[in-house]
């Protein structure tokens, strides 16, 4: 549970289409890992970012949407709490979809330049789906558009069409090879960090979602 002195602020960012038939209190036990963490005793209370800047946690009931950008205080067994939520909303999730959790060091100085590589912040990016198949359509998507944002500073896009199909027969072998698993079922939810995508490094701080 998150305390006054809580090493990180967590910050959960992005959306997930839903089923159309999903309900508020399914929602509401799918996410209960980051509302109970959080100290309440519902989504409701919950839903509330710690930044009043940042919209929180939205259902668009209307559209079956689920927007996050939220931010609690918390430590690293938060991923725990992480894990928990992406098994709910693979049960509730239309489409694959991503997810952007960082972890910023609450006592790191910004103003102080000699501390630059102190830092214990973290990413990682969570993916969650109905499927494999669903999950994996995001992360090829994903890594296509880093791929090809990072060569077309060298080739032209016309050049890049067998890089790209490439990545599809990477992805056709983890798919087939899952399909010919037993551990079919057992997909884990985290997607892992996925290269330009990791924060840290020299690129300093990851700036927050601001709206």
């Amino acid at each position: 549970m998150p305390s006054y002195n809580a090493p990180f602020e967590i910050h959960v960012h992005g959306q997930v289409q839903l089923r159309a038939d999903v309900t508020f209190d399914q929602l509401q036990e799918a996410l209960k890992p980051l509302w109970s963490y959080a100290g309440a005793r519902s989504l409701a209370a919950g839903a509330a970012s710690a930044y009043e800047e940042e919209p929180g946690i939205q259902f668009n009931t209307k559209d079956a949407l689920l927007q996050m950008c939220w931010t609690v205080s918390g430590d690293e067994d938060f991923r725990q709490s992480l894990d928990d939520m992406c098994m709910g909303l693979n049960e509730l999730a239309e489409t694959g979809a991503a997810i952007e959790v960082t972890f910023y060091d609450a006592e790191f100085d910004e103003e102080d330049g000699d501390r630059s590589d102190e830092a214990r912040d973290d990413f990682v990016m969570l993916f969650v789906g109905p499927n494999p198949a669903a999950i994996m359509k995001v992360q090829r998507d994903m890594l296509v558009q880093d791929v090809i944002h990072t060569m077309e500073r060298h080739f032209d896009a016309s050049e890049l069409l067998g890089v790209v199909a490439e990545i599809d027969k990477l992805f056709m072998q983890r798919f087939d090879s899952l399909i010919s698993s037993l551990e079919i079922g057992k997909l884990p939810p985290r997607g892992g960090n996925n290269g330009p995508r990791n924060g840290g490094g020299s690129g300093g701080r990851r700036p927050r979602h601001l709206h």
